[in-house]
C-alpha cells in the first residue's frame, strides 16, 4: 500500500461528503421542498449540466473497460465509442431542448414515468407502475457495476479487501446523495468529469515521454493479428459485422436513460441549453478518443503482460502508476509523485461515483413521485417525500451493493451493458415517439415499454450468445415497432393532448 494514493483517494471523498453537506444545509436554510431536491428548482447552468450528463453516463467502462477491450483486441474494439459518440451528439441535438420544454408543459414533470403520464393528460398509472419495475431491476444492476468498480481500484491500488473497499464506497455515495440531493449530484459530477478528463488527456502524453527517455525499456512487442483493423476478424464476416451492429447500437441507450434525461430537465433556460448541448459533444469526443488511446498505446507500452496475467481492464492504472514512479525517481519528488498518482486514478472513483450517484437519485425520485405519493400517501409533504426518497435509496444501494458482491455477477462490462439495454430498450422509441409524433398515444407508450423491456430481457437470456446482437437492438425495434402498432390501433389522443405536443413544440419559452 502506497500511503501518498491512500491519502489522494481518502480526500477525494472527503471533498465529496463536503459538498453533500454543504448542499443539504443550503437547502434546509433556504425551506427547499421536493422538486429542488430531485431536480435542483430547473436552475443548473449550461457547463454543470454538460459535464454532469456526461459524467453519470461515462461510468469506470470508459476508464478500464474501453481501454482493456482495445489493448487486448486492437481497434475493432472502438465501435462501441462510435456509437455512444453519435447517440450523445444526437439527445443533445433533437432530444435534450425538446424534451425540457415538453417536461414543463406537461405539469412541470420531474421524472421520466411522470412526463410520460402527463404528456397524455391521464391519471391512469399503468406506465408507472411498469416504469418502476424497470427502475428497480436496472437501477440496482447499473450501480452494482459501479460498486464493484470501486472495489477493484481499491484492492488493485492499495491491496484492500475488495469487500471493504465496496462498502466504503457504497457508505460514501449514499451519505452525500442522501444529504445534497441532486445539486449535490450535479456539482459532484461536474468536478468528477474534469477530473476524468484531466486524467485521461495526461496519462497517453506522459507515457509517451517515458517511452521516449532512456528509462524506458521496450517491452517484447506482441500486437495481436488484426489488431488496427476495423473489422476484429480481420474480415467482413458475421462476427465482424455482429460487433459493429452491437457497438453503434450502443447509441440508443441515451434516448431512453432515465438518469442522463433528467439532466436535460433541468437546465436553466434556452441559452444554456445550447450552451449544454456543445460543451456535452466535445467533452464526450474528448473523452471516448483519449480513453481509446490508451488502450492503444497501452500495447506499445505494456507489450502483452497485461495480456498473459488477465489484467487489461488495468491498463489505465498501471499506465498511470508507471509514468508517475518515473517521474518521481527522476524529480526526487516520489512521495508527491505518488500522491499525484492517487488524485489522476481518483478519475476511477469519479466515474464510478458520478454514475451510482446519478442512478441512485433517478430511481429514488421515481418511486416516491410515481409510486409512493400517488397509490399509498396523496398529501405526502415535499419534507415526507424527500425522506421516503432517501429511504429507499438506501435501499437500492444495498441491493446493488449484494449483486456487485456476488462473485457470479460477471464484473463491471456485465453489469453495464445489461442495464443499458434494459433502459434504452424500454423508454428510448417511447421517449422519442412522444416528443416527436403527435398521434402517439397512452396505449402505445405502456405497450412500447412493456414489449422494449421484455424483448431484451428475452434476448438477453437466450439469444444474444448465438447471434452475437446486443439486446438493445431487437429490444429497442420491438418497443418501436409495437408503441406504433398499438397507437395506430387505438383511439388518437384527444384534442387537448394534441394541443400540448403543439405548444409544448414551440420554441419559445
Amino acid at each position: 500500500m502506497k500511503i501518498p494514493e491512500l491519502i489522494a483517494l481518502l480526500l477525494y471523498f472527503v471533498v465529496l461528503l463536503t459538498i453533500g453537506v454543504s448542499f443539504y444545509f443550503k437547502d434546509r436554510k433556504a425551506g427547499a421542498g421536493e422538486k429542488t431536491y430531485f431536480l435542483g428548482n430547473r436552475n443548473m447552468n449550461g457547463w454543470v449540466s454538460a459535464l454532469s450528463a456526461g459524467a453519470s453516463d461515462m461510468s469506470a467502462w470508459v476508464l478500464m473497460g474501453l481501454p482493456g477491450a482495445i489493448y487486448l483486441s486492437g481497434i475493432g474494439q472502438v465501435w462501441i465509442a462510435v456509437g455512444l459518440l453519435i447517440g450523445t451528439v444526437l439527445a443533445w441535438v433533437f432530444v435534450a431542448p425538446n424534451l425540457r420544454r415538453f417536461s414543463i408543459a406537461a405539469n412541470d414533470s420531474i421524472t421520466v414515468p411522470q412526463f410520460l403520464t402527463n404528456r397524455f393528460k391521464t391519471n391512469r398509472k399503468g406506465i408507472l407502475l411498469a416504469s418502476a419495475i424497470v427502475f428497480m431491476i436496472a437501477y440496482c444492476i447499473y450501480a452494482a457495476s459501479s460498486i464493484s468498480a470501486c472495489g477493484t481500484l481499491f484492492n488493485t491500488v492499495l491491496g484492500m479487501d475488495p469487500m471493504i473497499a465496496m462498502i466504503i464506497a457504497t457508505i460514501v455515495i449514499v451519505a452525500y446523495t442522501f444529504l445534497g440531493g441532486y445539486n449535490a449530484v450535479c456539482w459532484t459530477d461536474f468536478f468528477q468529469g474534469l477530473i476524468m478528463l484531466g486524467a485521461l488527456l495526461l496519462a497517453p502524453i506522459l507515457a509517451l515521454a517515458m517511452m521516449k527517455s532512456s528509462a524506458y525499456t521496450a517491452p517484447v512487442d506482441a500486437v495481436p493479428a488484426n489488431f488496427f483493423n476495423a473489422y476484429s476478424s480481420g474480415k467482413s464476416d458475421w462476427k465482424s459485422w455482429s460487433e459493429i451492429i452491437s457497438g453503434l447500437g450502443w447509441g440508443l441507450g441515451y434516448f431512453g436513460m432515465p438518469h442522463i434525461l433528467i439532466r436535460y430537465f433541468s437546465v436553466r433556460d434556452e441559452k444554456e441549453m445550447k450552451k449544454s448541448r456543445i460543451i456535452g459533444s466535445i467533452w464526450i469526443f474528448i473523452i471516448l478518443a483519449a480513453a481509446s488511446v490508451v488502450g492503444l498505446l497501452g500495447r506499445k507500452f505494456f507489450g502483452n503482460i497485461l495480456e498473459e496475467t488477465k489484467k487489461q481492464d488495468l491498463v489505465f492504472i498501471e499506465m498511470i502508476r508507471q509514468v508517475f514512479e518515473w517521474i518521481g525517481n527522476n524529480t526526487g519528488l516520489v512521495s508527491l509523485s505518488v500522491f499525484l498518482a492517487g488524485v489522476l486514478l481518483s478519475a476511477i472513483l469519479a466515474a464510478s461515483m458520478s454514475t451510482a450517484d446519478s442512478q441512485l437519485l433517478a430511481s429514488s425520485s421515481a418511486f416516491v413521485s410515481d409510486i409512493y405519493k400517488p397509490f399509498f400517501r396523496k398529501s405526502a409533504s415535499d419534507r415526507e417525500m424527500m425522506w421516503a426518497g432517501r429511504i429507499i435509496m438506501a435501499l437500492i444501494a444495498v441491493a446493488a451493493f449484494v449483486i456487485a458482491a456476488n462473485p457470479e455477477c460477471g464484473g463491471i462490462m456485465a453489469l453495464v451493458s445489461c442495464a443499458w439495454g434494459a433502459f434504452g430498450a424500454a423508454f428510448g422509441p417511447v421517449i422519442l415517439l412522444a416528443l416527436f409524433w403527435k398521434r402517439f398515444n397512452y396505449n402505445g407508450a405502456l405497450a412500447g415499454i412493456i414489449a422494449g423491456f421484455t424483448v431484451d430481457i428475452f434476448w438477453y437470456l437466450k439469444l444474444s450468445k448465438c447471434t452475437g446482437i446486443y439486446e438493445i437492438v431487437p429490444g429497442f425495434l420491438a418497443g418501436l415497432i409495437v408503441a406504433v402498432v398499438v397507437t395506430l390501433i387505438t383511439k388518437a389522443p384527444d384534442a387537448e393532448v394534441q394541443e400540448l405536443f403543439q405548444n409544448a413544440n414551440k420554441k419559445s419559452e
